[in-house]
């Protein structure tokens, strides 16, 4: 595994879980394949900007938002939104869509896999097709 793939585990996992010693961080990465090292992770948790808080290990080099919320994005650039199995294909105007994909990815909603964005199309993935009919629901809810 690379560096950088350790680096969006550890963010993706004290972005889930309240972790508060380096040693949960080891064994939640270890339960995902990943091996790491006190000395890799202390280096990782500097590298990445973590502090140590009363909730646990929290990403504060990178607190404010880089963009505008997601309920803003869909109001100003969805147009539209087709259903295929487990899959959103959002419709934007042209030149928005990295703008609502990263938006999406901003959002962090369990219901959402990924995204991947064109220049007027987003593919918003979702892991089955219920989820990604509620996926839908809660996007037309913000719009």
């Amino acid at each position: 595994m690379n560096k950088a793939y350790r680096h969006g585990q550890i963010l993706k996992l004290i972005s889930r879980y309240q972790i508060h010693t380096q040693e949960d961080i080891a064994q939640k990465l270890a339960a995902l394949g990943v091996a790491a090292t006190q000395v890799t992770l202390s280096r990782d948790i500097r590298e990445l900007g973590l502090a140590k808080t009363k909730l646990g290990y929290q990403h504060l080099a990178d607190t404010s938002p880089s963009g505008p919320n997601l309920a803003t994005v869909l109001a100003e650039y969805l147009l539209d939104i087709r259903e295929a199995q487990h899959l959103l294909v959002l419709k934007t105007s042209p030149g928005h869509a990295s703008t609502l994909a990263a938006a999406l990815d901003r959002a962090a909603w369990p219901e959402l896999i990924g995204t991947i964005a064109g220049d007027d199309t987003v593919l918003a993935i979702a892991p089955n097709t219920p989820t990604a009919r509620k996926l839908k629901r809660k996007l037309l809810g913000l719009n």
